[in-house]
């Protein structure tokens, strides 16, 4: 299992021959509340990460014992004018669009505090897995902002535009059980679970067709708010990008061999 450090707060693990990246927030001192430093550290770890073909899924998970990432660093806020909020916003922003856009498909492993942009990174990813300690929220309107990091137009599309308007309005904290009834996390597990169903969840995703893992995702993105027949076509789109693959063709053998397939990727 190599490591790599991407700053002092950001270290990425690869699993499964290279195949899982494990992408941890480690910056346990502050609860892996996101500094400027650290989002630029999350921005470039995903940066490598889209890069790399041998990556076939990535579980973001944390190093701290009782949390996820308490959001924004508020005492380093503290300290801004204007004009430094101003110019940190793009950088605070790389961080949640590069989980976000990453190529392959993501894994959340999360427990403890997930809050504010904690949990707007945990919605940038395509599943979430959570343990029975995860309390989960959005307060930014009880310190005069809005979620900024992708809160306002993720959570809608998982839970719907009402219970996300209750939930960003309240500004309240859900514990696990009731953030799995709501839909707000997909798997509840027992606690201390989280990373490890996680790593095994992607384990199982990238047994699949790099391929067909990409082009998968992204017509599942790309089709989100459009109508069924735009939809539709986005899907076509992506099938005609692999059905004529070398990971096609070798799946279909495989199959018919009734052998495991050693997808060549291309």
């Amino acid at each position: 299992m190599g490591e790599e450090r991407f700053g002092e707060f950001v270290l990425v693990r690869r699993h499964e021959q290279g195949r899982v990246a494990e992408l941890v927030l480690d910056r346990p001192k502050a609860m892996n509340a996101v500094s400027t430093e650290m989002a630029r550290s999350v921005a470039g770890a995903c940066a490598e990460l889209g890069r790399d073909p041998e990556v076939r899924a990535v579980v973001l998970t944390s190093s701290h014992e009782r949390a996820f990432c308490v959001g924004a660093d508020l005492k380093e806020r503290n300290s801004f004018s204007d004009a430094d909020l101003v110019r940190q916003r793009p950088v605070a922003r790389g961080a949640y669009t590069g989980v976000l856009e990453l190529p392959v498909p993501t894994v959340a492993a999360v427990h403890g505090f997930a809050l504010g942009g904690g949990f707007e990174l945990a919605l940038s990813c395509d599943v979430i897995v959570a343990d029975r300690t995860a309390v989960l929220g959005l307060p930014e309107v009880s310190v005069g902002v809005i979620p900024g990091g992708g809160g306002t137009q993720l959570l809608p599309r998982r839970v719907g535009a009402a219970r996300a308007a209750e939930l960003i309005f309240t500004a309240r904290r859900v514990e696990a059980a009731e953030a799995r009834e709501l839909g707000l996390v997909d798997e509840l597990v027992e606690a201390g679970r989280d990373r490890e169903e996680a790593l095994a969840m992607a384990a199982r995703i990238a047994a699949n067709s790099p391929v067909g893992l990409r082009a998968a995702k992204r017509a599942l993105r790309l089709g989100q708010g459009l109508d069924l027949p735009a939809g539709l076509e986005v899907e076509d789109a992506a099938w005609r990008s692999v059905a004529f693959s070398g990971d096609r063709a070798e799946g279909v053998a495989a199959f018919n061999e009734k052998r495991k397939p050693n997808w060549p990727g291309r």
